[in-house]
């Protein structure tokens, strides 16, 4: 009897070491990359004449901020995750937007030549616009920092998807084409049927591009646009008070929150499309 249960317990330790072999080197080199750049911040921190504090002196001066990020003050005065939150649901609905504008565009522009002789000019010139360069744009024309912020973020985020979108449609293959021809499908069945899982890989890629550029612009926005709660306008007061730890810290937590939102999308791209097209 005793034999007996012992076995499996054996077998789910076995198999749990088995799983931690299998992972365990996966993780030595970043964590020894990270060790190693840490340790090149501190010693940095310590040479003479240096005004940016080092890892210790970031916790130390900013553990309130970690280990509390959910207070709530009133006014601009939140914890991180409430700063962050902010910013991410701006981010949300501006890329959203972007997303279906974008696509819808990409595909009118991929399938019609003309379209896309007409706006292709003018598409190039307005995608290598800077986001910071939309900021006053978007404040003069709509005269409040809520709408300007999202606007400046759709801004940024539509021209990956628009343009990756049109050059999805454009690859199709000419026979995929031929047999929608010969089977006589509908405008609605080709749609669904060839130009969306053809182009699927290339509307993922500009997705994923501007997922990146939309977080990246949320911060330029909020920075310059004072008043409203977000990471980018906790970084510009932290500066301004001369916090840099809190501007550090900052950066860290923004650094992770981009890394994990093009995580998301990559895990929704590996979902969605088949196998073939990954």
């Amino acid at each position: 009897m005793t034999t007996l249960q012992r076995r499996p317990a054996t077998a789910s330790q076995n198999t749990w070491l088995s799983h931690l072999n299998k992972q365990f080197p996966d993780l030595i080199p970043p964590i020894i990359a990270i060790a190693i750049f840490l340790g090149a911040w501190q010693l940095f921190s310590w040479t003479p004449g240096a005004t940016l504090p080092g890892p210790i002196q970031v916790v130390k001066d900013t553990w309130i901020l970690i280990f509390w990020p959910f207070y709530d003050r009133g006014g601009t005065d939140k914890g991180l995750f409430w700063q962050i939150l902010a910013s991410l649901q701006r981010v949300a609905i501006s890329y959203s937007l972007a997303a279906i504008i974008g696509i819808a565009l990409g595909i009118l522009i991929g399938t019609n030549k003309m379209m896309s002789k007409a706006l292709d000019p003018i598409f190039q010139l307005l995608r290598t616009v800077p986001p910071l360069a939309w900021v006053p744009i978007s404040l003069a024309a709509l005269r409040q920092n809520e709408p300007a912020a999202l606007f400046v973020i759709f801004i940024t985020a539509i021209w990956p998807i628009l343009i990756n979108t049109a050059v999805g449609v454009k690859q199709i293959p000419q026979d995929y084409n031929n047999v929608a021809k010969v089977l006589q499908l509908s405008r609605k069945e080709y749609f669904f049927n060839i130009l969306i899982p053809a182009a699927l890989p290339y509307i993922f890629t500009g997705l994923r591009i501007a997922i990146g550029l939309a977080w990246l612009a949320i911060i330029a926005a909020e920075i310059v646009m004072s008043g409203i709660v977000g990471i980018g306008f906790f970084i510009w007061e932290a500066y301004q008070n001369n916090a840099v730890s809190e501007v550090i810290l900052a950066l860290i937590y923004i650094g992770v929150v981009g890394l994990l939102l093009d995580k998301a999308m990559g895990w929704i791209e590996t979902r969605i499309l088949p196998e073939g097209q990954k």
